[in-house]
């Protein structure tokens, strides 16, 4: 009589490699389980893959949902390993399926695989070149640059580029009006103020209503400046 098993198993799908490939480590908290309005959440702000977005501000949101997650005994961490598949679709996903099994195994791993892969170093480059040749437009508030300019910074967070540098770049991208306003308040070249601010480890802090005194004449929104101020931890010596 015929054995037909080797047949059989030679018919069968294979399951080696159908691992996931986000390994989630043991939990040990008893009675865990998320609930699924976790992961009907993650699905409100998908992350698809398209090159128009940016995978860093998805990170973000995703870190900013997940932190009011909590239960005892489990790591945050463990959580976003769980949840994160659920943030993705489309291309995004895919990416992460066609993944090695066991391959993530930390936080860390899975958000630098996934800015990798959808972050290249051509949009580096490109970012970098934004932040090195911004100006403010003609027609431009300072409020208005400080914000576009915020944007590209934030939209590429590894730039690596010193506070001094970003600093610098901004006020020399300045209309002359608005680089007076900033001399104004700092009593003296801005750019020269910050640098001893960054050598010193002491420096003698100006309260914002003096700042608002000081730029008053010069026509810069004092709102605009507390803001500006507050952005880079301007701790002026005056």
């Amino acid at each position: 009589m015929t054995d037909n098993h080797p047949m059989a198993k030679m018919l069968c799908a294979p399951t080696e490699g159908c691992a996931e490939a986000i390994v989630v480590p043991l939990i040990l908290a008893e009675q865990f389980e998320l609930k699924h309005s976790f992961s009907n959440m993650m699905t409100s702000e998908q992350f698809f893959g398209l090159e128009k977005y940016n995978p860093h501000d998805h990170v973000r949101w995703f870190n900013k949902i997940t932190s009011t997650i909590k239960y005892k005994d489990v790591p945050n961490s463990v959580i976003k390993l769980i949840l994160f598949p659920f943030s993705l679709a489309g291309a995004a996903r895919r990416w992460l399926e066609k993944e090695p099994p066991c391959s993530i195994t930390t936080w860390d791993d899975l958000v630098s695989k996934f800015i990798n892969e959808f972050f290249p170093p051509s949009r580096t480059t490109n970012l970098r070149n934004e932040i090195s040749n911004f100006q403010q437009k003609f027609d431009e508030s300072f409020h208005e640059a400080w914000e576009r300019y915020k944007d590209l910074l934030r939209a590429c967070p590894h730039h690596g580029f010193t506070e001094l540098h970003q600093l610098d770049t901004f006020y020399n991208a300045l209309n002359p009006a608005d680089q007076d306003s900033l001399n104004a308040a700092a009593g003296g070249n801005l750019l020269e103020k910050s640098s001893a601010r960054l050598g010193c480890a002491e420096t003698k802090v100006a309260t914002w209503d003096d700042l608002a005194f000081k730029i008053m004449p010069f026509g810069l929104n004092v709102k605009d400046l507390n803001v500006f101020c507050k952005d880079v931890d301007l701790k002026l010596k005056f």
